[in-house]
């Protein structure tokens, strides 16, 4: 069991509020990450994989007149918190955050994302929030 294991195991063993974990994904697919139809099936397809119920439509923002920073943002409210990502256009990066206080697997997120978008690597750094 690796530490991002370790850490969404406690979620329910520890006086804990719940799992907040930033997952990162390298040279994605430039046309998935700049597609908002894209972004929008991809959370929901993620909130069925690692089991969260949707609140509300996803939103799905493009902005940024900074090329460092432009691309589109998602956020998808979830009953247990939310999950919400950027994209940045002049990296290929996605960057996706999961709050829940209901228990899930960081690594299948980050595997799923890893796929959905194309890319190369993918890093994931998870805790526990009190």
């Amino acid at each position: 069991m690796n530490s991002t294991e370790k850490v969404a195991a406690q979620t329910l063993t520890k006086q804990s509020w719940g799992l907040s974990s930033s997952i990162d994904v390298y040279d994605c697919n430039p046309e998935t990450i700049r597609s908002m139809e894209a972004i929008r099936r991809f959370a929901v397809d993620l909130c069925e994989l690692i089991g969260m119920k949707r609140f509300g439509e996803t939103q799905v923002v493009h902005f940024g007149e900074d090329e460092r920073v432009a691309g589109y943002s998602m956020v998808q409210l979830i009953e247990t918190s939310l999950i919400s990502a950027h994209f940045a256009n002049l990296t290929n990066t996605a960057y996706l955050d999961i709050f829940s206080c209901r228990q899930y697997d960081p690594e299948a997120a980050a595997a799923f994302a890893q796929r959905f978008f194309g890319g190369s690597r993918v890093t994931v750094n998870a805790s526990l929030r009190h």
